[in-house]
């Protein structure tokens, strides 16, 4: 069964390097949350809002050693009011995980966005 997992953070500044480490953390957390394994993942999708552009969280995530997985950056409507500085991610996978199994993954700002899920 294909199942998706929801992810977002945010940063304070437009630079690589906190974009990378962002993505780093995010990845780490819900891989850990749901016990995944590079193996049962159909692609990943990052989206990033309109004001960071320094770099690809996809680079970080092949950098990790996601090289067998598809992956896909792309930028976010540009809504206002919207959460600023935010990279979120949908990660595709094969489970036989229940939908309640499920474990979305919302770090630093972006607790925010959904308040049910974040821990």
């Amino acid at each position: 069964m294909v199942r998706a997992i929801r992810g977002a953070t945010t940063v304070e500044n437009n630079t690589k390097e906190e974009i990378w480490e962002a993505t780093e953390e995010m990845l780490k957390k819900i891989a850990e949350e749901n016990s995944l394994v590079q193996e049962d993942m159909i692609s990943i999708t990052f989206t990033l809002t309109q004001d960071l552009n320094a770099c690809y969280p996809a680079v970080r995530a092949r950098e990790m050693g996601y090289t067998d997985v598809p992956l896909m950056n792309m930028p976010e409507l540009n809504v206002p009011g919207a959460l600023e500085k935010c990279i979120r991610v949908i990660i595709l996978i094969n489970s036989d995980k229940e939908l309640k199994e499920i474990n979305h993954v919302y770090l630093r700002g972006a607790k925010k966005l959904r308040p049910d899920l974040a821990k």
